[in-house]
């Protein structure tokens, strides 16, 4: 049965490489229309090849040898694994990792194949609302290791003991560097009620640490706000999600009401999120002007613009640091290219790059790297990150702590100042 199974996917995906390349990605795609995740997002919709591309997705004959030398190996394998290889193979899992091999060897870490439990997990994820442990995470590109950014103080990681700074190592006993971090995630989360064993490394401590995290139903405290003293607003953005602009929105609104003179956005440690929902944030602070725009591999240009004249008229400063990637980083330069804000704290991420999320028929889908983005003024940070105007580093005892008390949060404390100047 195995052999009939294996042999399928073969003459599959043989069959699937010379239709992306003869007819192009779209024809094997189902139409997705809403923005997805930088895990951001843009349109997953192909346009059709012009006359000029033809030439370039034409097959040659070299390319079918390459395609069929492909599965003569992938041949070999099998009745290799037949033969010597000691534990059964799962058919369904030996598919999914032909799959996901194919795009891991684009050697991109924000490209990757999604199982149909993993695509629905991503989807969860991006509405602000799922089931899980209750925290944010970030992964290093270069090395793979994944590392708790914050625990949300309302979440099941909270209360277990998991703190900002740990890595994960192991999720239900597998080792987890350097798997992508969707995947991750989607181990992580799970029924509420159900339980999952998360261990993490620890500074200072010699012996991984391990925790039995009992999921539950998070919804995704994405904005934080309060004025604090002389009518400075204070808003901590965690996320951009699909519920991010309304609860931003509500936020600006209620201290507007209360007699707000300057305002302090906070997206330190925010690993980014949906475009669309940061265009709309800005549009909510920058009247009628270019707010991002995109560039793919044919050069073609995509501009986003602030739609009204709605404007935040008081003066503003954003909060950065190394943890503050994509959308946080489209965020903060955006305001920078504006001088609309005084951005302070240390230079952001650097992921100047968009991935766009292509769901196939059977559930599954692929996210792929297809554009670099730029801050109205021609910037692409990529590698290089946002440079505040203000650069200033979180003191040392503060790096550790979920919940820092304002008074002991020296950067806040410097932004605060530098609108103090400026509302006299």
């Amino acid at each position: 049965m195995k052999k009939n199974f294996f042999t399928g996917i073969l003459t599959g995906l043989l069959s699937a490489l010379l239709l992306v390349v003869v007819l192009g990605a779209a024809l094997l795609l189902t139409d997705y229309d809403s923005d997805n995740n930088l895990i951001e997002m843009t349109e997953a919709k192909e346009e059709s090849k012009t006359e000029e591309n033809k030439d370039e997705i034409s097959v040659s004959s070299l390319e079918v040898e390459n395609y069929q030398s492909i599965v003569k190996k992938l041949e070999a394998l099998d009745n290799l694994i037949d033969l010597k290889y000691l534990d059964d193979v799962d058919d369904v899992d030996f598919a999914d990792g032909v799959y996901k091999g194919f795009i891991a060897s684009l050697g991109d870490p924000y490209s990757t194949y999604y199982t149909e439990d993993e695509y629905k997990a991503l989807m969860e994820s991006s509405s602000g609302v799922y089931v899980g442990i209750g925290a944010s995470v970030s992964q290093d590109a270069k090395t793979g290791i994944i590392t708790i950014v914050k625990p949300f103080v309302t979440g099941p990681a909270y209360k277990a003991g998991v703190k900002p700074g740990d890595i994960i190592s192991k999720v239900n006993t597998e080792e987890v560097t350097g798997v992508d971090l969707s995947e991750v995630v989607s181990k992580m989360k799970g029924k509420a009620g159900t339980k999952v064993n998360v261990s993490v490394l620890r500074e200072g401590e010699k012996e991984p640490l391990e925790f039995t995290i009992t999921r539950k139903k998070i919804e995704v405290p994405t904005i934080e706000y309060q004025m604090l003293e002389d009518k400075i607003g204070y808003i901590l953005m965690s996320e951009f999600d699909e519920i991010t602009v309304a609860q931003f929105d509500a936020a600006v609104d209620d201290l507007e009401k209360k007699g707000m003179k300057a305002l302090v956005v906070d997206v330190r440690n925010n690993p980014g999120g949906l475009l669309d929902a940061v265009v709309q944030i800005l549009d909510r602070i920058l009247p009628p002007e270019l707010l991002v725009y995109t560039e793919d591999k044919y050069n073609k240009r995509v501009e986003e613009f602030a739609k009204d004249n709605t404007k935040i008229k008081v003066p503003m400063a954003v909060l950065i640091n190394g943890n503050s990637a994509s959308a946080s980083e489209i965020f903060a330069g955006t305001l920078q290219d504006y001088k609309a804000a005084t951005i302070v704290g240390t230079t952001s991420f650097g992921k100047g790059i968009v991935q766009s999320v292509y769901p196939f028929n059977d559930g599954s889908a692929v996210k792929l790297t297809i554009s670099k983005y730029y801050t109205p003024n021609g910037r692409n940070i990529h590698g290089t990150g946002i440079k505040p105007d203000v650069e200033i580093e979180l003191d040392e005892a503060m790096q550790k702590e979920v919940i820092i008390p304002i008074a002991k949060d020296n950067q806040l404390q410097k932004a605060i100042t530098s609108l103090k100047k400026k509302i006299g």
